[in-house]
C-alpha cells in the first residue's frame, strides 16, 4: 500500500503541531509520499513585502512577483524544514518540486469563469496538474529505495517555467497516478507489497469536515456527493475546503481506495471525515 498524505499551511506554520505530525508520519509504516502547502506563510511574506495576497475561491492568484515569493516559501524554507525534521526522526526524505526529476508537469491555467464573481479570472502563473502529468515511475523508484518524497506546490511546464499549483490538487493527482501504477502491474512493481491500494489522507488543523465551523465537535463522519452539494449550498463548505473535497471525489472515481480528512495530530488515529 502507498499512502499519500497532504498537510496544509496552518500545520506547516505551527512549529509544535508540525513536530507532532512529523513524528507520527515518520512512524507510519509502509510506502508514503508527503505533499505540503504553505499558503499561510506565503501570505505573511507577501504582506511583509508590501504585497496584497489575492485569493479566489481558495486559490491564489499568482503574478510574476507572487510566483517568486511562493517559490521561495514553498520550495525553500517550508520544504527543507520539513525534510530536516523528518531526517531527525529517522525518516529518509527528499524535498522536491515538480521540476526535480521531471516528477510533475503542469499546464498554465487559462482564464477561468468564476460564478461567484460573475466574471473571468486570470490566475496568472498557476498550473493545473492531472494524474497523467505525474511521473509515477520516478516516484516509485524513490519509494522502493525507502526514500520518502516530500512535494511542495511548485511545478514546471516542461518549457522552463515554474507554476504555482494547489497542493490539494497535487496530492490528489499523485495518489491517482500511484493507484494506477500499482494496479497495472502490481507483482512487477511491488513484490513486497501485501496490498496494491493507494490511500489519500488530508491532514489539517481540524478533526475533519465540520458542519459548524465554530464547533470543533461537529465533525461530519461521511460525505457523499449529494451531501457535498448541500453543504456548499448552505455555505458550510467554502474557500479551500471546496477544492479539497472536489479533488477527493475525483480521486475515489479514479481508483484511490480511501480518502480521509482529519486533524494532523490524529494521523495514526481512526477519527475524521471519510469521503464515500
Amino acid at each position: 500500500m502507498i499512502k499519500v498524505v497532504k498537510i496544509g499551511g496552518n500545520v506547516v506554520d505551527n512549529p509544535s503541531l508540525l513536530q507532532e505530525f512529523v513524528r507520527d508520519f515518520a512512524a507510519m509504516p509502509g510506502m508514503k509520499v508527503l505533499v505540503h502547502g504553505g499558503g499561510v506563510m506565503a501570505s505573511q511574506m507577501q504582506k511583509e513585502m508590501g504585497m496584497v495576497p489575492k485569493m479566489v475561491e481558495g486559490r491564489r492568484v499568482t503574478d510574476e512577483e507572487t510566483l517568486k515569493v511562493v517559490t521561495m516559501v514553498y520550495a525553500g524554507w517550508c520544504n527543507k524544514n520539513i525534510v530536516a525534521l523528518l531526517q531527525a526522526e529517522g525518516c529518509n526524505a527528499i524535498g522536491l518540486t515538480g521540476a526535480d526529476g521531471n516528477a510533475i508537469k503542469a499546464s498554465k491555467r487559462p482564464p477561468v469563469h468564476v460564478d461567484s464573481l460573475g466574471e473571468d479570472v486570470d490566475y496568472g502563473y498557476v498550473g493545473d496538474v492531472t494524474a497523467d502529468s505525474v511521473n509515477a515511475g520516478f516516484i516509485y523508484s524513490l519509494l522502493e529505495k525507502d526514500i520518502v518524497p516530500v512535494f511542495n506546490a511548485i511545478n514546471h511546464d516542461g518549457e522552463g517555467n515554474l507554476l504555482n499549483t494547489n497542493a490539494d490538487t497535487i496530492a490528489s493527482s499523485v495518489a491517482i497516478a500511484m493507484a494506477k501504477y500499482m494496479y497495472l502491474s502490481p507483482r512487477e512493481v511491488c513484490s513486497r507489497c501485501e496490498e496494491y491500494e493507494t490511500d489519500l489522507i488530508y491532514c489539517f488543523e481540524k478533526d475533519g469536515v465540520l458542519y459548524d465551523k465554530d464547533d470543533d465537535s461537529s465533525v461530519i463522519p461521511e460525505i457523499d456527493r449529494e451531501k457535498f452539494a448541500q453543504l456548499k449550498a448552505e455555505g458550510r463548505v467554502a474557500d479551500g475546503m471546496i477544492p479539497k473535497l472536489t479533488n477527493s471525489f475525483k480521486a475515489i472515481d479514479s481508483g484511490v481506495a480511501r480518502v480521509i480528512i482529519k486533524h494532523a495530530r490524529n494521523l495514526l488515529g481512526t477519527t475524521g471525515t471519510t469521503l464515500i
